[in-house]
């Protein structure tokens, strides 16, 4: 049996759902129970954890071969990552008092990055983590494609606004079902001591590649157009950030390149065209 953080999120469902393919057994680690309802009725075990409740994740992560951990997406961090250290330590606890066969968290690629950012988080979990006294293996991949779903609405109107640039600039991009098989894939396997893989898809994408996959997709003309640098913070905290830097910085990283990979990562199968066909599917 695997228990899954997250499961309700695009990463996790994944997660989930892969090791369901494979007739693996699954407990949704959730906070809400309404919100395991669904996957209680494909199975799997239910088990209350808040990531606030150290007690209840290691009562989640006991009696099984895994557990995949990630971290609530937070855009707007409070300095030095407060919430993170507290929630790393929360983690490491639960493991140790659990003792599970492995567990992987899901990082991301930049993770090793030391200039400040929005992913030093990623760092912090890993750094908090690797010395756990079970197997650990830290899961990197790049941007996900399925960000491209906030730029759906202005793809439909024939112009996506882009915080990737220059529009021509490429960066690695992975689909989260990908994400989601690898994880699987590592769970059931297992690995000795401490292990990192990194992820990305078959190509690399940029602003302009989105555009022209929604075009093939929706079949209309799209464009992309780049948002100025300098209207980055103003937009940010119009959207209730208040402390827009590490965002910002996070994606000068991406688009200056300084934010890749630290070794030479797997290849994923799945397109961009594909991740976004299956973004309009469910949204129609």
């Amino acid at each position: 049996m695997y228990a899954i953080t997250g499961i309700t999120g695009q990463v996790g469902g994944a997660v989930a759902r892969a090791l369901l393919a494979h007739g693996a057994a699954v407990r949704a680690v959730v906070r809400d129970a309404a919100k395991g309802e669904p996957w209680r009725a494909r199975g799997c075990e239910v088990a209350l954890a808040g990531y606030d409740d150290g007690d209840a994740l290691a009562r989640a992560f006991e009696g099984v071969d895994g557990v995949f951990l990630m971290m609530p997406p937070d855009y707007d961090p409070a300095p030095g990552f407060p919430q993170i250290h507290a929630l790393a330590e929360r983690f490491r606890q639960a493991l140790e008092q659990a003792q599970p066969g492995r567990a992987l968290f899901l990082s991301t690629v930049g993770a090793h990055v030391a200039e400040p950012n929005l992913l030093n988080n990623a760092g912090l979990m890993e750094r908090a983590l690797g010395g756990v006294s079970i197997p650990v293996a830290f899961l990197r991949p790049a941007w996900f494609m399925e960000n491209a779903a906030w730029d759906l609405p202005g793809a439909r109107e024939g112009t996506i606004h882009s915080f990737l640039q220059p529009l021509d600039h490429r960066i690695p991009m992975v689909s989260t079902e990908d994400i989601g098989a690898v994880a699987a894939e590592l769970l059931l396997r297992g690995w000795n001591g401490r292990l990192v893989q990194e992820l990305e898809g078959p190509a690399r994408y940029g602003a302009e590649d989105i555009a022209r996959a929604y075009a093939a997709v929706l079949g209309q003309p799209v464009g992309a157009q780049a948002v100025p640098r300098e209207q980055w913070e103003a937009l940010f905290r119009q959207q209730g950030a208040q402390h827009p830097q590490p965002r910002m910085r996070m994606l000068d990283g991406f688009n200056q390149g300084w934010i890749d990979f630290e070794g030479a990562p797997r290849k994923a199968a799945t397109s961009l065209e594909t991740a976004l066909r299956r973004i309009v599917q469910r949204s129609a």
